[in-house]
């Protein structure tokens, strides 16, 4: 496989794609320092025992997964300014987007359930009101950044005369449409049946969390599913650096609280898989495009 390094192959000339629009680099940074600082938060609670999620949660699991996503994809947010073209960040902009509006209408669907309805300790109450406040304004931030990035004519050769950097090897690509897919599936079902599907989960979830984790399992499905799209592994840079973290995170906040997993299930045994999946796919990702980058400067 003849490869060119990312950045000589795209030191001359146009870049083959949108410019990346400032407004996204601004918006990732900013949700990149929240998500670091409220997911670490909500992660570390759950690893004390405590939910300290926007909503009443009937165990500390549910809202100790939602920040560990939150944590895990932080880190790959903030260098989403070294690219230079929307097309190697999109991968990882769409599902935030996802990320951000779901969880807002899902806040806002399950209000009664929200803390500073359902009365308790007052940090936690004032916490759920501006987590309410913040996902709204990045909500509407993240619609306005997409539709600004998208009025941004594509320059290069365009995606028909681009030649892929690294393209995906032909025996990943089933194994990417099954997690894909089974991410999507769950995060869908979770998310527009939450009473059905919930109930399928190995742990105890109301309807909040089930949509919360819904939301979260779709925008990752989306992402993995993505990165077939571009089938270049220099354009899914920067979700292969979030996809390994969400998934070490993931496993850290379940090996915690491994005694309230229903292991032994079908949906324990699936959970595993798709996790397992993710840390895979992320690391194994990122070796090959290090191969095949290393390949092309030699």
């Amino acid at each position: 496989m003849n490869v060119v390094p990312q950045e000589t192959a795209m030191s001359t000339g146009n870049p083959d794609g949108r410019a990346l629009s400032p407004a996204v680099v601004v918006l990732s940074g900013v949700v990149g320092g929240i998500s670091a600082t409220v997911g670490a938060l909500l992660a570390v609670a759950s690893l004390t025992g405590h939910a300290a999620g926007a909503w009443v949660s009937p165990e500390a699991l549910s809202p100790g997964l939602v920040g560990a996503a939150m944590a895990g994809v932080a880190p790959a947010l903030f260098t989403v300014g070294r690219a230079r073209v929307w097309e190697e960040v999109r991968c990882l902009v769409l599902p935030l987007a996802i990320v951000l509006v779901g969880l807002f209408t899902v806040s806002v669907l399950n209000a009664g359930t929200l803390r500073a309805v359902r009365g308790g300790p007052l940090v936690l109450a004032l916490f759920s009101l501006g987590w309410v406040a913040t996902l709204g304004v990045l909500a509407l931030a993240a619609v306005g950044c997409l539709a600004a990035q998208y009025r941004r004519r594509p320059g290069g050769t365009g995606a028909a005369g681009r030649r892929p950097v690294a393209p995906l090897p032909a025996w990943s690509k089933p194994l990417l449409a099954v997690l894909g897919s089974g991410w999507l599936g769950i995060g869908a079902g979770l998310l527009c049946f939450p009473a059905f599907w919930g109930a399928l989960l190995p742990w105890t979830v109301n309807r909040a969390d089930a949509q919360g984790l819904g939301v979260w399992a779709l925008a990752l499905g989306v992402g993995v599913l993505g990165s077939l799209a571009e089938d270049d592994l220099a354009r899914i840079r920067p979700a292969l650096r979030a996809v390994p973290a969400v998934a070490l995170a993931l496993a850290v906040v379940l090996a915690a609280h491994a005694s309230t997993v229903d292991w032994t299930s079908g949906p324990g045994a699936a959970l595993v898989t798709l996790v397992a999946g993710l840390l895979v796919t992320g690391v194994s990702g990122r070796w090959l495009l290090g191969r095949a980058v290393r390949r092309g400067e030699g």
